[in-house]
């Protein structure tokens, strides 16, 4: 008897997770992968749950760069390494990664990070024999000896190199002959690089699938020899001004593996060359062309033949009506289209296309402004199976052709609807979709609290809601939202003028959102802030531009809060020295726009530019330039930080209709 409650004494006091193997707790940690906050919460339960979780953790994304060394350390086996947040990576952060990471880290993403050089590169390339993945984007101080020194990564599958300005054909020279794995590269705007270069690539590099060449010199010198690449899929030759109709007519046979190819803003590219590129491509998905040639009948006929082609993008391009019933004709069913800015769109044309297209999931009509109803009646009796809408700016549609939208396309995810005539009745009707996740409905003046709140009572899944300049939204509208949308991530309702404290209070018990933009809501106050930054802990974007009731008394909760907070804009607000010093105690805080504050002075701005050791860019007004010492520049542009200086006189709100009028005279 004694022995028996021994046991159950023992067993009372024993960790059950002491139980479960490891596998299955690593199990249980993937379930709450999405919360770093959650991950923080279970790692710091006891000392087993800090170890398991230091083993689980694969990807890291840290913070600052002298953290490193420690973060390092406590996760040993780290495969995926992003850097993007840390601007002040120099050679020594990149040695300690390669000596630390050696066996385990196989991707790394240094597309936001300076300061390092060949050095640097060279320890992580020469160590780390497993890394097939660098981000080395926006890396335009780097040279050749640094796209040497890559080159001795031999296991290397993927590279981006995008605005390496610097970096010639030499460079890609030693890149093509050290780097025989690659599968994918991206050169975009590597304006040193010329068909040389290309040609290399494409020579020693036989497992290409992904190629991105965008805005570099080349010819069709290398072309022939790209297209000989027999796994290559993927083809990017946006901006590739020296590639003409002439170059492409000398290719005979097209790349047969090809799946995508995006020629945006070739301007010299008709569909005489684009036929050439394109023959024998019988495999082609997805095809790009936006803002290049005019999208005629005969380059819609010349593109008929591809039957596997489901993407097509005519963006900015001007369109005719023969062009589009074209389109119409072909035997293949498209499922994603986008005429966003295309001239030239009419009720004929697209309604003769989507009547053919009738597995269309994704369709984008932006500002295409001379359709009306009775495209959206044939959009929604033919398109039943759409995801995504986007139909910004179809301003001569009128209201009553919402309701269709609602009543035959409930499977909806994503819809668009920024300055259109939508009223209470169509967001009544639209309502009936479910599975809505993003709506927009920027500078929609007609609706109202009473069409919102069918919102909020149907679409629980909603993630993001922007409501930018919708005046006749107020507090009840927002309350609905609020306790009919958990999920809700982003919300945007600036210049919603009789927004007040309550709109935000309700809105704090929207733990997940992230980005919050309240500019020009000059009803909510501290107090209302204050509640978001208590409830909404993921909060990483934040503006209150022109909120001139919030102050110090909000930023207090903010830095105690809100520690993921990377983003914020107090322009025109009421915060002073003391509310902006408050803030340097978030260590993700990287991004400050501070213009107009009557309360700010040269010397708290100093105090605080110096307290917040993350940031990476500050917008300031041109008048501080010449009241802080040059010193305090230099020592934050060293640290990693980029000034934006502004000289914009205060500029009086204009009337939500009168906004509407001048935005479009603008479009026009």
């Amino acid at each position: 008897m004694k022995r028996q409650k021994t046991l159950e004494t023992n067993a009372n006091n024993s960790n059950l997770f002491d139980l479960l193997s490891e596998e299955i707790v690593f199990t249980i940690l993937d379930f709450i992968d999405t919360n770093p906050l959650d991950r923080k919460s279970f790692s710091l339960v006891c000392k087993s749950f800090y170890i398991t979780e230091s083993k689980h953790r694969k990807n890291l994304k840290p913070l600052r760069q002298e953290l490193l060394p420690r973060v390092l350390n406590r996760y040993p086996h780290v495969n995926h390494l992003d850097l993007s947040l840390c601007p002040r990576i120099n050679d020594n952060s990149l040695n300690v990664i390669s000596n630390t990471c050696k066996d385990s880290l196989n991707s790394i993403d240094l597309s936001r990070s300076r300061f390092f050089s060949y050095n640097g590169l060279m320890s992580l390339a020469s160590n780390c024999k497993n890394l097939v993945s660098i981000d080395l984007s926006n890396a335009t101080e780097l040279r050749d000896a640094a796209a040497a020194a890559v080159a001795e990564a031999k296991n290397l599958e993927r590279l981006w190199l995008g605005r390496c300005k610097l970096i010639t054909d030499m460079g890609i020279g030693c890149i093509a002959v050290g780097c025989k794995k690659l599968r994918l590269i991206s050169l975009k705007w590597c304006i040193g690089v010329s068909d040389l270069g290309v040609g290399l690539i494409a020579v020693k590099c036989k497992e290409i699938r992904s190629l991105d060449l965008s805005y570099l010199p080349i010819t069709n010198k290398c072309l022939p020899s790209i297209l000989k690449l027999q796994h290559l899929e993927d083809i990017v030759l946006e901006g590739c001004f020296g590639i003409d109709d002439d170059s492409l007519a000398a290719l005979k046979h097209g790349c047969k593996s090809m799946k995508a190819l995006d020629i945006s803003s070739c301007q010299h590219i008709s569909h005489v060359g684009l036929s050439s590129l394109i023959s024998g491509a019988g495999s082609l998905q997805q095809l790009t062309l936006s803002y290049s040639c005019p999208f005629t009948l005969a380059l819609a006929n010349s593109l008929k033949r591809l039957s596997m082609l489901q993407s097509v993008k005519l963006d900015g391009c001007a369109v005719t009506s023969a062009g589009l019933t074209a389109i119409g004709n072909w035997c293949i069913s498209l499922s994603e289209l986008s005429l966003s800015k295309c001239v030239g769109v009419t009720d004929e044309g697209l309604s003769s296309l989507v009547t053919k297209h009738k597995d269309l999931k994704k369709l984008d009509i932006t500002c295409c402004r001379k359709i009306t109803d009775v495209s959206i009646t044939y959009i929604t009796n033919s398109c039943t199976n759409l995801t995504s809408l986007r139909m910004e700016s179809c301003t001569l549609v009128p209201s009553e052709a919402f309701v269709l939208i609602g009543q035959r396309c409930q499977f909806l995810e994503e819809l668009d609807l920024t300055d259109n005539e939508i009223d209470d009745e169509g967001l009544k009707s639209i309502s009936r979709c479910s599975k809505l996740s993003s709506l927009k409905l920027g500078i929609c003046l007609n609706i109202s609290d009473e069409g919102l709140s069918h919102v909020g009572m149907k679409c629980s899944k909603l993630t993001e809601l922007d409501l930018y300049r919708s005046a006749g939204i107020t507090d009840l509208g927002i309350l609905a939202i609020s306790r009919g949308c958990p999920a809700l991530e982003m919300i945007n309702m600036s210049y919603c003028i009789d927004i007040t404290d309550s709109s935000l209070l309700s809105l704090s018990k929207c733990s997940r959102l992230n980005t919050f933009e309240s500019r020009g809501c000059p009803l909510i106050t501290s107090l209302g802030l204050a509640a978001i930054a208590v409830g909404c802990k993921q909060l990483i974007k934040l503006d209150i531009k022109k909120c001139h009731n919030i102050g110090d008394a909000a930023m207090l909760p903010l830095a105690h809060f809100s520690q993921n907070l990377r983003q914020i804009t107090l322009s025109y607000s009421s915060v002073t020295d003391v509310g902006l010093l408050a803030l340097a105690s978030i260590g993700c805080l990287q991004s400050m726009t501070v213009l107009h504050l009557k309360g700010l002075t040269p010397s708290g701005l100093a105090a605080a530019l110096l307290a917040c050791g993350g940031l990476t860019k500050v917008k300031l007004h041109l008048s501080f330039k010449s009241l802080l010492p040059l010193p305090l520049f230099e020592h934050l542009e060293a640290r990693g930080c980029v000034f934006e200086w502004r000289d914009k006189e205060f500029q009086a709100e204009l009337d939500p209709k009168c906004y509407k009028l001048q935005w479009e005279d603008i479009a026009q």
